[in-house]
């Protein structure tokens, strides 16, 4: 997944000087794949079933390696377009099936091995991007999709025997886990309370933190897809040669651990602090290239936007969570993907000057994002208690993240 999804923004510098590609067009395919990202994730959202299904994980496999393959077959942006679509749909069911499988099957074994396997996504991004970086002195933009169906088709192999999660009853003690985007929440009981909230007050303010939490993980779908689509070209724009191939690898190497790191830290500090804190650490990330040129810039772009990007929605999904918000993955996995789909659209009048305006926006929306969680860190309850009419029945709080599923504050 890391690999079909994410080689695009390795790839886009070459389509851009040798398949003629323009930057409205390059941010319109982004967008084609951030679209049919949120179908898959949706699909796998309100289909359960779907995160069952051995036939799905592999014919998705199969089907999203031949678009890989396929890119290079032709110059025609609308089927570049749809290939793309169909890279996001099957890119969202793969990463579904597998987080699902991951949580079931090692339900029982060390919290820290979830988290290491969301890192498959960062290890898709390196892999990739060390691919790319490689063929770029001896081959051009076909030879580089070529190759990448060949790494996605390698690992797709070592994927085709995974098996899926197995069906099970469910019981008010069983836990429930909820497959987003980008990252996934295992809601099982945690700690236990102190100072319960109650009635009607209780309701406000939940839909207050919900609000705020919601408005800056909206927001930072926005900001960081930016980055996730052209960091590569801005660098590049400004320093021919390796250098943004060499960030891209780097952003796959940080993010590798980002998931067990974050999970890991909110077992000590609040979420809503981790979350502004990671906010405005990926804001100066993404402005760094824009701001000051040169390679220490980009490498510590690359390092601070990997270390962040996963973490984000690791601490934001597992804050909704918390609030007990009805359905309150699902709506902010609807706002982020939302946001996925904005962020290339709305810099795509910007790109005609180069890349530097639209990491420029995407820091700001970031630090938007940053103000929002900072606004949800006021009277956070960071420990739920509802009390209902007759007897008083304490509600289990969410884990910190899948990676961190079976930890207690």
């Amino acid at each position: 997944m890391g690999v079909g999804r994410f080689v695009y923004t390795p790839i886009l510098p070459l389509m851009h000087a040798g398949a003629g590609l323009s930057a409205g067009a390059g941010a319109n395919l982004a967008t084609a794949n951030y679209i049919g990202y949120l179908v898959g994730a949706l699909a796998g959202i309100l289909a359960p079933a779907l995160v069952r299904s051995r036939a799905l994980l592999r014919a998705s496999l199969v089907v999203l390696t031949g678009t890989l393959a396929a890119m290079p077959a032709t110059h025609d942006t609308a089927v570049w377009f749809a290939l793309r679509l169909l890279a996001g749909v099957t890119s969202a069911l793969i990463f579904v099936i597998a987080v699902s499988s991951l949580l079931s099957h090692l339900r029982k074994h060390p919290a820290h091995l979830p988290g290491w396997a969301f890192g498959g996504v960062g290890a898709g991004i390196a892999l990739s991007g060390l691919l790319v970086l490689a063929l770029r002195p001896v081959a051009d933009w076909r030879a580089a999709w070529w190759a990448s169906a060949a790494l996605a088709a390698v690992l797709a192999v070592a994927a085709w025997n995974l098996r899926p999660e197995a069906p099970r009853a469910t019981t008010p003690a069983t836990t429930a886990t909820t497959v987003t985007t980008d990252t996934t929440v295992t809601e099982a009981t945690a700690d236990s309370g102190h100072g319960p909230h109650t009635g009607a007050d209780t309701r406000i303010r939940t839909h207050r933190w919900f609000t705020a939490l919601f408005a800056s993980y909206t927001l930072e779908g926005i900001g960081y897809i930016i980055a996730g689509t052209f960091l590569v070209a801005a660098i590049e724009q400004s320093s021919p040669g390796p250098l943004g191939g060499s960030a891209w690898v780097l952003v796959g190497l940080a993010a590798v651990p980002s998931s067990a790191l974050w999970a890991r830290l909110g077992r000590r500090w609040s979420r809503p602090d981790l979350l502004l804190a990671a906010l405005v650490v990926q804001a100066v990330g993404i402005a760094l290239p824009a701001l000051i040129g040169g390679a220490p810039a980009a490498l510590l772009s690359a390092a601070l936007f990997g270390a962040t990007f996963i973490g984000v929605s690791t601490l934001a999904l597992a804050t909704g969570a918390h609030l007990e918000f009805p359905r309150s993955v699902a709506l902010l996995t609807a706002g982020y993907s939302v946001g996925q789909i904005l962020g290339p659209l709305v810099v795509a009048p910007l790109l005609h000057h180069g890349y530097q305006q639209a990491l420029i926006l995407a820091a700001a929306v970031v630090l938007v994002a940053a103000a929002a969680a900072a606004v949800l860190r006021v009277g956070f309850p960071h420990h739920m208690v509802v009390v209902r009419p007759t007897v008083p029945v304490r509600q289990p709080a969410p884990a910190e993240s899948a990676p961190d599923a079976g930890s207690h504050r």
